[in-house]
This record gives structure tokens, C-alpha cells and sequence, in this order.
């Protein structure tokens, strides 16, 4: 299947700034001994990472805008055509050395996702969608997985920080109780997309940022799955700064579970 020209523009920026990550995680690799870390380091790697990705999506698309991790708003600032930037989600994984990490370039239009991908680097791996054509990985299409049972599903989370991480433990500990399969990995985007791929049954994290969300959207709905707020009520959560995302089946019974935890703590 022939690449529209918006996600090969996608790609080749991921692809380009995912080739100077993977150079500048060889050398956090060595880092990893020092007293002091390689902070400062992965920092100005992300930075880098960006700067490509910034340049060549302007170069291809002078007339849109952006929202990136680093940089915030930035290019044509009036238009409806958005690239919503994370040039590299999972920080804290590549800081450490840790191989699961990712690219995550997504495109609004008119405030609704229309095309994303998700660029894995390390790993090799791409997941891409677009409106109305679609989920892939690779060439082969994505489907959501038909798991619907708690008990045999892998359930994805994202641990927050600051005055939401004790509804966060009660969450958890609500879901451990029915999917004892529970995963932290680290990196929003990959947990999306492998929702998408059916490597997962569901996620959800709160505290999260349009850029760790945008792409994942439209590749999860284009590959049958459900995306919204935690709540349900916004089935664009990119701007909502919480996710909950899983397969059909599984859907409501993890909307169930966690907005019953919520309620529960807030009538206490």
C-alpha cells in the first residue's frame, strides 16, 4: 500500500531523528557508571532529536504549526494544520540505558487527529495510521486484539506525579485485583500503540501530554480499538491530559473499574 505524502513526511523526519537517538543512547550506555548520570546529555539528545524533526517537517510543510515537547507552539501559529510533536517519549528509560523508547509525530486538523505514526528506533518498528485508511505496522494491517476476559488481559499504566498518584494507587491496585497482567513500561506512545497492535488490551495514564498522546489516537481508532478520556466523555483525549485506551471488549469494563475507583475516593 502506497504511503500518502503526509506520512511518508512523517516518517522520514522520525526516521532521521531516530538514527541520531539511537548514536547518542550508545553513548548513554557508557554513561551509566559515572556518579553524576547522563542527564545533561540526554537532554541536549532530545533536543537535537526535535531540531531534525522540526526542520524537516517545516521544510516539507512550511505552512503548518506545531506543539512540541521543547519548543511548545511554534511555526505558522494561525493555521489548522498541526504537527504535535514528541521526539522522544520514554526518557527516563533512555536516561538509564533502557531500550523502549520512541518518536511520536502526530497531525491535527481543525482540532481532530488525522494521521500519526509512532517510530521505534531501537527496535525498528513503525506504527502508522491515518483517517479513514487504516492502522499499520509496517505492511501489515493493525487490529486490536479480541481479548475479553480481565483475567487473561495484559492491561498497560502510567504512574503520574504530584496530587494524582494516590488515585493512581487505587486504581492499580483495583485492576490488579481482576488483570493480574499489569505492565509499566514507560513511554505513553509505545503503550498506544501496542494497544493498537494488540500486544496490549488497554491503557490508561493521567498527567499526560498532547505530544505523549496524539499519534496513538488515530492509530488506535483506525485499528478498532476505543480511545477516550478516562470518563469517557471525550473521545479526543489529546487535550484532556488523561487516556484511557483498549479493544472493544474490554473498553467499558476498565471504564467501569476505574471511574468506580475515582467516585469511591471522592465520596470518602
Amino acid at each position: 500500500m502506497a504511503l500518502s505524502p503526509n506520512i511518508n513526511v512523517m516518517i522520514k523526519a522520525a526516521e532521521k531523528a531516530g538514527r541520531s537517538l539511537v548514536r547518542d543512547f550508545g553513548e548513554v550506555e557508557q554513561l551509566q557508571v559515572s556518579r553524576k548520570g547522563p542527564g545533561d546529555f540526554v537532554s541536549a539528545a532530545d533536543l537535537r532529536a526535535e531540531e531534525i524533526i522540526f526542520y524537516e517537517l517545516s521544510k516539507a510543510r512550511s505552512d503548518f504549526g506545531f506543539l512540541m515537547e521543547e519548543r511548545g507552539r511554534a511555526g505558522n501559529k494561525d493555521s489548522e494544520s498541526i504537527w504535535i510533536v514528541d521526539p522522544l517519549d520514554g526518557t527516563s528509560n533512555f536516561l538509564h540505558g533502557v531500550p523502549h523508547w520512541c518518536i511520536s509525530i502526530g497531525l491535527e486538523e481543525k482540532g481532530e487527529i488525522v494521521a500519526g505514526i509512532v517510530h521505534d528506533p531501537i527496535k525498528d518498528e513503525t506504527f502508522r495510521a491515518e483517517k479513514g485508511n487504516g492502522a499499520f505496522f509496517r505492511n501489515k494491517r493493525l487490529r486490536v486484539s479480541g481479548r475479553n476476559t480481565m483475567d487473561g488481559a495484559m492491561i498497560a499504566c502510567g504512574q503520574p506525579a504530584g496530587t494524582e498518584n494516590d488515585l493512581f494507587i487505587q486504581e492499580y491496585a483495583a485492576l490488579l485485583a481482576q488483570a493480574p497482567g499489569i505492565r509499566r513500561f514507560g513511554a505513553a506512545a509505545l503503550d498506544l500503540a501496542y494497544v493498537a497492535a494488540g500486544r496490549l488490551e488497554g491503557f490508561w495514564e493521567r498527567g499526560l501530554k498532547p505530544w505523549d498522546m496524539a499519534a496513538g489516537t488515530i492509530i488506535i481508532r483506525e485499528a478498532g480499538g476505543m480511545i477516550s478520556d478516562i470518563e469517557g466523555k471525550k473521545t479526543n483525549p489529546v487535550h484532556e491530559g488523561n487516556v484511557l485506551a483498549a479493544n472493544a471488549e474490554m473498553y467499558d469494563e476498565l471504564k467501569k473499574i476505574l471511574n468506580g475507583v475515582k467516585q469511591k475516593k471522592n465520596a470518602a
